[in-house]
C-alpha cells in the first residue's frame, strides 16, 4: 500500500471550518436564547466539541490516511483543526462584541459584579475586581485571548480523543509502516 504524503494543513482546512461553523451556530443559539451567562451551556459545548472533533479526526483518518493513523498524527491533525477553529472563533468573538451586541460586555460585567456581591465580598474588593475585568473585557483583547484559550483546550482534547481515533496497522500484513 503506497501512501502519498498528505498535507495536514490542506486536508484539515474543511474540518476546521466545520468545527468553526459549529461553534458559531452554537454561540448564536446560546446568545439568542439568552443563555450566555449559564454555566451549563459551556459544558454542553465541550461535549459537543469533543464529539465533532472525534468525527472529524476519524474522517481524516479514513479519507486521507488510508484508514490508519498514529497517535502523533492524530494529535497533530487535531491541533491543526483546533487552530483553524480558534481563528474563526476569535474573528466571530470580535464581531459578536463589536457589531452584533456591543452592550454584551456591559451585561457580562454586571452579572460578574452581582455574583461577587452575592458571595459577600466587601465593596472595595468588588470594585477592584470589576476594575480589572473592565480592562480585560474589551473585544480587541478578548478575541486574541480566545485563540490562546481555544488552542490550549484543543491540545488537551486532541490528546484525549486521539487515543480513540488512532489505528495503527500491522506492517507485516499491511505492507506499510506509518
Amino acid at each position: 500500500m503506497d501512501q502519498t504524503k498528505v498535507n495536514v494543513w490542506k486536508a484539515n482546512l474543511v474540518n476546521g471550518l466545520i468545527l468553526g461553523l459549529a461553534g458559531i451556530v452554537y454561540t448564536l443559539v446560546v446568545y439568542f436564547l439568552d443563555l450566555s451567562l449559564n454555566k451549563v451551556q459551556g459544558y454542553v459545548f465541550i461535549i459537543l466539541e469533543a464529539v465533532i472533533l472525534f468525527l472529524l479526526l476519524k474522517s481524516y483518518r479514513d479519507n486521507y490516511m488510508n484508514r490508519y493513523i498514529t497517535y502523533g498524527q492524530s494529535v497533530g491533525a487535531g491541533i491543526v483543526i483546533c487552530l483553524y477553529y480558534s481563528i474563526i472563533m476569535a474573528l466571530f468573538t470580535y464581531i459578536l462584541y463589536t457589531v452584533i451586541d456591543p452592550g454584551l460586555v456591559a451585561k457580562q460585567l454586571a452579572a460578574s459584579e452581582e455574583m461577587l456581591m452575592s458571595k459577600g465580598m466587601p465593596q472595595a474588593s468588588v470594585d477592584a475586581a470589576m476594575k480589572v475585568q473592565s480592562k480585560i473585557m474589551k473585544p480587541s483583547f478578548m478575541a486574541p485571548l480566545s485563540i490562546l484559550g481555544n488552542m490550549m483546550w484543543g491540545v488537551v482534547i486532541s490528546l484525549v480523543i486521539s487515543i480513540f481515533v488512532r489505528k495503527e496497522g500491522n506492517p507485516l500484513i499491511d505492507g506499510s509502516v506509518n
